[in-house]
């Protein structure tokens, strides 16, 4: 073999392990949207991740993540979602209520979306129909608001006197669900003799101002509505109910699982599994379309008897009996 021959041989093999990777197709990218910060959605991403994982796809070896969170400032979402529809990333998780989810649909047409909210989607305009969504969104619906009237009947059954009861609500993180939340719980209350106020909270030193006002007035019990700033927040709600003896429901666990009283609701966390399962099935080429609305029919019941111990109360047992979880 002549040298020229020989080194043009060469010199083609070099080049072939790069022409490989050239043809290799580019790792997918996920964005993540979601209207408030990673501090508070721990136990969520880490759900979202390992249920990501079991269709196959690893943060950082197979698949990107690009993530946006809007600090709780609600009007930065829509730059958000565009700014993921202009990298082009392959899919979109909009978690944390309709207000990401309806950014994100106005952001694209084309990219899949999945969300999570607490509400019906197709009152929100977010999918045609549950079994058939017809568009690029599908997702999880993880029955928040349906529960409220519910949660208020166990918390007038772990506090049987209560007569005045206060609902805090984030008018401006979930739609129109705190107007939803509001309504199903003064017609649950009429149906119990009690009377509601409500108080807002967008922030939270809004937060602070409500409890403060509570403190002056004195309700028998709180509703704290499904929002995710109070989720975020949710030590500080649990230590302000506790400073002014506020006996305080919830719709998760969460806030449960730090000191607060009680919760009914479906779990956050599986919510949160589920939708990384579909956003997986989505990277292996399934689409939103075909995919129908998934309903979390894990609904729990967690008590906190050590809190009710504290705030003077004792847990009937028909509700000991029924809780899925009783933190002693």
């Amino acid at each position: 073999m002549r040298r020229r021959e020989f080194i043009t041989l060469i010199g083609g093999a070099a080049v072939w392990p790069l022409a490989a990777r050239a043809q290799q197709p580019a790792m997918p990218v996920i964005g993540f949207l979601n209207p408030q910060s990673p501090e508070g959605y721990v136990e969520q991403m880490r759900a979202f991740r390992q249920w990501l994982r079991s269709t196959g796809y690893v943060e950082g070896e197979n698949v990107a993540i690009e993530y946006r969170w809007a600090d709780n400032q609600y009007e930065r979402l829509p730059p958000l979602a565009a700014d993921l529809v202009r990298r082009r990333v392959t899919v979109i998780a909009a978690t944390g209520g309709p207000p990401p989810a309806l950014a994100a649909k106005a952001a694209t047409a084309t990219i899949p979306i999945v969300f999570n909210v607490g509400d019906d989607p197709v009152r929100h305009g977010l999918v045609a129909s549950l079994a058939r969504p017809g568009g690029n969104l599908t997702g999880v619906n993880f029955l928040v608001v349906e529960l409220a009237a519910k949660r208020l009947e166990l918390l007038r059954a772990l506090v049987p006197g209560a007569a005045r009861v206060a609902v805090l609500l984030n008018p401006l993180s979930s739609g129109d669900n705190a107007k939803v939340t509001l309504r199903d719980v003064e017609e649950a209350a009429r149906a119990f003799g009690l009377q509601v106020q409500a108080l807002n909270a967008v922030t939270s030193g809004e937060i602070d101002a409500a409890f403060e006002q509570m403190g002056r007035e004195w309700p028998d019990a709180l509703f704290v509505a499904t929002t995710p700033l109070f989720t975020v927040r949710r030590i500080q709600l649990v230590q302000l109910a506790a400073f002014h003896r506020i006996p305080a429901a919830y719709a998760t666990r969460d806030l449960v699982e730090v000191g607060g009283l009680m919760s009914y609701g479906a779990s956050l966390t599986d919510a949160y599994h589920q939708v990384g399962v579909y956003v997986g099935r989505i990277l292996k080429g399934a689409k939103p379309a075909d995919m129908p609305v998934l309903q979390s029919t894990k609904l729990e019941l967690v008590i906190n008897n050590h809190t009710a111990r504290m705030l003077g109360l004792t847990v009937p047992d028909k509700l000991l009996a029924a809780a899925d979880q009783v933190i002693e």
